[in-house]
């Protein structure tokens, strides 16, 4: 496809980026804390550090991987926490000796646990320890050899730290009982090599190197790691930041709120590592879901920028007090994950004075594809155009290339691009061109200024609140019941959370009801993942080869 979309760049963005500025995310890190030394890097808990703390912490906690577990690059190494400090100092560290990073939802059930743990290969773990509960029944057929266990408050000043620690463990009773054989403590980990961090030695890393094993349902519908490198993660970061610069920073200041957890690849990608490279500060938000404790942080602070989606805008508005939060220097609102509504849109908009700027992504492109540009004084319900160095064509269903104003497939190209699926050749030759493209499952349309519009999935994926949910591993687990035949699941139009799972089930047993079905899906399945519907019938419409007709369950 010619790329129209060019003309339409503001002022001053780039069409292309140099990807070679910098050798490794690593790199980027580094020259930024040297940089931006003296600015705030993270708010937690009413607690900042500064880029220069972080560059510190970051060697401190390298040293301990690197000289007491022997940790060396290409190792893999799990991280199962919320938006804490840690989660920052722990990605960078490893980063800093070239291990391969694999985010894990700390949601995640023991069975969840099991498929990652043994998919990765990874030998080593960094848990919340509210969490750890999960993570011991995880652990038997696993490779995982070194638990390290952190508090919510190891990051804090003591006397605050020993406060949120306690108030957790002792009031709120939101530890569950854990034993753990070997675990280690996060807190001496970090503070052992304080003052003798020259011990240190930084990885030598390239482009080539393997930075997240970033698992999703992918484009094909089974849990898989996708293989991003620093090369994927370094075009991304320049792209997105030179798409930022004309809205970044307008009303002064550089406090952007991170409510989206840090695991899920757009919050990683804006919040950690674009932010990391324009000097900018989180604010991070460790429980986003407790709405009117979210507010009274937000009234505490002058916010430059948030990032979220859709679900958590409209719960926002909602909830009480928010319109006492100062938002006069307020210039980014980026959503991503799902697609935003007019009418949480316009409403931010007249509320706040900021546009929502839409973007879109997909864990194989590292995430980002495409985005509304900063300069726009209206909500467009558009993706934008594609970013610098990004190419796009769309396909048909027989894979010839449509042009303007034509449904097809999105495919896109450029060095965000993914190296392929871990360890599944097949899978990712399923979703690339010949001549390199990747297949995004998305159809849309693009216009004649280059703006893309989403029309609808090309497979049967349901986005709840952002996350990926797909039939198949709902389907598989409803399928064990002994009272189940056979079940479908489709996605459900729903106000708050943009789409819920909706399940059809035909069953052989009069006992077997929503409840049943409900509790074995709690069992083995993460909270978005289980039904929030249930309807049972006598049968499923079926194709004439017994294919499920998902299209006329919907």
């Amino acid at each position: 496809m010619e790329p129209v979309w060019l003309d339409s760049y503001p002022e001053g963005v780039p069409h292309e980026i140099d990807p070679h500025e910098f050798s490794s995310v690593a790199d980027i890190f580094l020259k930024s804390c040297e940089k931006y030394a003296s600015n705030p890097a993270y708010v937690s808990f009413d607690h900042s550090v500064s880029f220069a703390d972080v560059e510190k912490l970051t060697e401190q906690f390298a040293c301990y991987l690197q000289h007491d577990l022997g940790l060396k690059k290409g190792d893999r190494i799990a991280i199962m926490l919320p938006n804490i400090i840690q989660y920052p100092i722990v990605v960078l560290s490893a980063m800093r000796l070239g291990l391969i990073i694999v985010n894990v939802d700390p949601m995640y059930t023991q069975r969840e646990l099991k498929l990652q743990f043994n998919d990765s290969g990874a030998e080593t773990i960094v848990v919340l320890e509210n969490f750890a509960r999960e993570v011991e029944l995880a652990l038997g057929e696993s490779k995982i050899k070194n638990v390290i266990i952190t508090k919510i408050g190891d990051c804090l000043p003591s006397m605050k730290g020993f406060m949120v620690n306690s108030a957790l463990k002792y009031l709120k009773k939101a530890i569950p009982s854990y034993s753990i054989t070997g675990a280690k403590w996060f807190k001496k980990g970090l503070t052992k090599y304080r003052g003798n961090t020259a011990k240190l030695q930084d990885a030598q890393l390239n482009h080539d190197d393997l930075l997240f094993l970033q698992y999703t349902g992918g484009t094909t519908g089974v849990p898989k790691g996708v293989e991003i490198t620093h090369g994927n993660m370094v075009a991304n970061i320049l792209m997105s930041k030179e798409w930022l610069k004309p809205g970044y920073n307008k009303g002064g200041g550089n406090l952007v709120v991170a409510p989206l957890p840090m695991y899920h690849i757009f919050c990683m990608s804006v919040n950690l590592m674009v932010m990391m490279s324009l000097g900018g500060a989180n604010l991070l938000i460790v429980n986003p879901r407790d709405f009117q404790g979210f507010v009274k942080i937000l009234q505490k602070h002058q916010i430059t920028g948030i990032t979220a989606v859709n679900t958590l805008l409209r719960k926002l508005l909602d909830t009480p007090g928010f319109d006492d939060i100062d938002f006069s220097k307020l210039s980014i609102t980026f959503a991503g994950g799902m697609a935003v509504t007019h009418d949480v849109a316009e409403e931010w908009h007249k509320r706040t004075g900021a546009v929502v700027i839409e973007a879109y992504g997909l864990s194989e492109c590292s995430p980002g594809v495409s985005s509304v540009p900063m300069n726009v004084e209206e909500f467009t319900g558009s993706i934008g155009l594609p970013l610098p160095s990004t190419n796009i064509k769309l396909l048909d269903d027989d894979d010839n290339e449509v042009g303007i104003n034509t449904e097809g497939e999105l495919c896109v190209s450029g060095p965000q691009v993914m190296r392929g699926y871990w360890k599944r050749p097949d899978a990712t030759d399923e979703v690339m061109t010949s001549d390199g493209y990747l297949r995004t499952g998305d159809y849309v349309s693009v216009d004649e200024k280059g703006f893309i519009r989403v029309l609808d999935r090309k497979k049967d994926m349901i986005l709840v609140s952002g996350f990926n949910v797909f039939p198949n591993e709902i389907e598989d687990i409803v399928n064990q019941h002994d009272g189940v035949v056979e079940s479908a699941a489709i996605g459900k139009d729903d106000r708050n959370a943009g789409q819920v799972v909706k399940l059809f089930v035909v069953s052989n047993d009069d006992s077997v009801d929503e409840k049943v079905i409900l509790a074995h899906c709690k069992e083995h399945l993460t909270g978005y993942k289980c039904p929030k519907e249930i309807e049972f019938t006598s049968e499923l419409p079926k194709t004439t080869v017994g294919k499920i007709l998902r299209k006329e369950l919907r």
